[in-house]
Order: structure tokens, then C-alpha cells, then sequence
């Protein structure tokens, strides 16, 4: 049911989300691995930036919802676990020691647009789609999204996206300073490769330097942990409430 696909050159890891078959939905696995390729990240010097993308030229579709059961309590030991295994996964992106790069194409929807907004920096296709969509079907949004989304676009556009669900292409996403750049699909990924290449040239100063960025522009508020723990009660009570209807 999908995987996370680590490649190293040049200085540069990317990291590809690959479930083709559900557009690279995640699933609780898919967020262990993508903790556990964080780390391979980490450890290794050599590397200086990463970026984050997905396979067949789409981002990630959110949640594999393939794996989502009608009715089941939120709060079981199994269920709260593997959510939770896909909301640290954002996480931990979030808090690689390298400067982030997320090359959308496709779409970002869901917990693909948190894993985008994870990364320090993203790269858009003009046509891609970004959408939150949490309460179009039903359910409190997840994964610190507000946190997230507002550090990066301000409280305009995450209202917009949060509360009333309203759908972006790359342009907009631009427009509103939620992304860096919007190009024609087939240079998104090579684009963030060039940029990416920057700091690989110097993989240490690199790892200071980032660890400077976010510590002086984290978000504000409340932390990101605190945030997906905050929106996680929330979040599992629209879940039992839409298996309910």
C-alpha cells in the first residue's frame, strides 16, 4: 500500500511519496517510513538539503482513506496510534536538520497539503491544486494545519483554505506567500533540484543555517506539537460524528 523512496546525489536527498494508485495517499506506514528516511537524512553529512516530492506527477492525495473504518472509536489504542503515526510523520519533516524543499505537482490535498507546508520552502506547478478539504467532508481539520498554514500564508488564506474550504492553483498559491515559485509542471522538480543545490554545496553550513531560520521564524502561537495535539480531540470527535451519519 505504498511507500517512501529515499535517493541520495549531489548532496541532495529526495524523498518521494509513492502510492501511484491513490494519487500518494499516506498511510500509518507510510508515515513510519517517512520518519525513518528523516533520520537516514539526518545522519548523514553529506547531505545539505532535501526535497520532498511525489511519484507519478502527483503530490500526495492526503490520508489513504482506503484504510479509514466507518464507525470505529478514534480514541482505541490501534486507531489513535496510526493516526498519530501520520501527524508526527509532518512532524518530523518539519524538524529535518537540512533546508526543505516541496516540489508539488499534481495536488495537495489534505494531509498532502500539511506535509507540504512542512518543508521550509515549495515549489508549485502553475496548475497544481492545493486544497485543505477538512470540512468539505466533514472533519475538524488535522496535523497542526493552522499552525502550519498560517506561519507561511497568514490568517487571510488559511481561513479561506481551513474554514471555508476554498481550493488554490500555484499562481494563487504565490499570490498569497504559500509557496516561492509557480512553473509549468514539467520544470517543478528540476527547479527545486536547482535550488535545493545551494546549500548542498555545503552541508554544514547548511544545517546551521536552517537551524537559525526556524528557530528565529517558528510559528507563532502555539508550537506545532502542541498544535497537533490540540486539533487531534477536535479532529477524532468529526471523525466519529461523520461514521455516525
Amino acid at each position: 500500500m505504498g511507500t517512501i523512496v529515499l535517493d541520495k546525489a549531489d548532496g541532495i536527498a529526495t524523498i518521494t511519496v509513492d502510492s501511484p494508485e491513490v494519487k500518494n495517499g499516506l498511510t500509518p506506514e507510510m508515515g513510519r517510513e517517512l520518519v525513518a528516511v528523516c533520520e537516514d537524512v539526518d545522519a548523514d553529512p553529506r547531505i545539505g538539503a532535501a526535497v520532498v516530492r511525489g511519484a507519478a506527477g502527483t503530490f500526495c492525495s492526503g490520508a489513504d482513506r482506503r484504510r479509514w473504518q466507518p464507525g470505529a472509536d478514534q480514541a482505541e489504542r490501534e486507531t489513535y496510534r496510526n493516526s498519530g503515526a501520520v501527524y508526527q510523520a509532518f512532524v518530523r519533516v518539519g524538524k529535518l536538520a537540512v533546508p526543505t524543499i516541496a516540489a508539488i505537482r499534481g495536488a495537495a490535498v489534505g494531509a498532502g497539503l500539511n506535509l507540504a507546508l512542512a518543508t521550509d520552502l515549495r515549489i508549485v506547478a502553475e496548475d497544481a491544486r492545493l486544497l485543505a478539504g477538512f470540512l468539505r467532508i466533514g472533519l475538524h481539520p488535522g496535523g497542526g494545519f493552522f499552525t502550519i498554514a498560517g506561519r507561511t500564508a497568514g490568517r487571510e488564506a488559511t481561513a479561506a483554505m481551513g474554514l471555508f474550504s476554498q481550493e488554490i492553483d500555484g499562481r494563487r498559491a504565490v499570490e498569497i506567500g504559500l509557496a516561492w515559485a509557480a512553473v509549468p509542471d514539467a520544470e517543478v522538480e528540476e527547479t527545486a533540484r536547482r535550488l535545493a543545490a545551494g546549500p548542498a554545496k555545503d552541508p554544514a553550513l547548511a544545517r546551521e543555517a536552517v537551524r537559525s531560520f526556524r528557530t528565529e521564524l517558528g510559528p507563532p502561537g502555539i508550537g506545532w506539537d502542541a498544535a497537533v495535539e490540540f486539533e487531534r480531540a477536535t479532529q477524532m470527535w468529526s471523525q466519529r460524528r461523520r461514521n455516525s451519519s
